[in-house]
């Protein structure tokens, strides 16, 4: 669970799991001070460290050898079929093109990714 919470700043927010915190914040031109992450920025955040995580994770469970690995994920919310988040992924190691195959095909079962796949629904709680 995320709890939020207004700062001074114009539109900053902080937010915490409880454990760990960080800001979010909106551009200057609309109204913000850049002072955090935009909160789109979080939700390309979300599934990137989930697919490096997911990579990493099977990559241990098959004995492939992955020094590291780097995910870019943007979310591309003009593109003519919907919202599409875009990703690139970059082995640090020499990996085979089976690998390497291997690897990406895990992505398909990435926790956030599937998460992000289905229907979301909101409800309101505790009013």
């Amino acid at each position: 669970m995320i709890h939020t919470d207004s700062q001074a700043a114009q539109f900053l927010t902080r937010f915490t799991n409880g454990e760990h915190v960080a800001a979010s914040d909106t551009t200057p031109d609309k109204g913000g001070g850049n002072l955090g992450f935009r909160p789109h920025e979080l939700l390309e955040a979300a599934l990137a460290n989930c697919m490096n995580m997911t990579l990493r994770m099977s990559a241990e469970k098959h004995a492939i050898p992955l020094s590291g690995v780097s995910v870019t994920v943007s979310l591309n919310r003009n593109a003519p079929e919907g919202p599409t988040f875009e990703y690139s992924v970059e082995f640090r190691s020499s990996l085979s093109q089976v690998q390497k195959g291997q690897l990406l095909l895990a992505l398909e079962s990435c926790p956030v990714r599937t998460t992000l796949s289905k229907p979301v629904h909101f409800r309101l709680c505790g009013e």
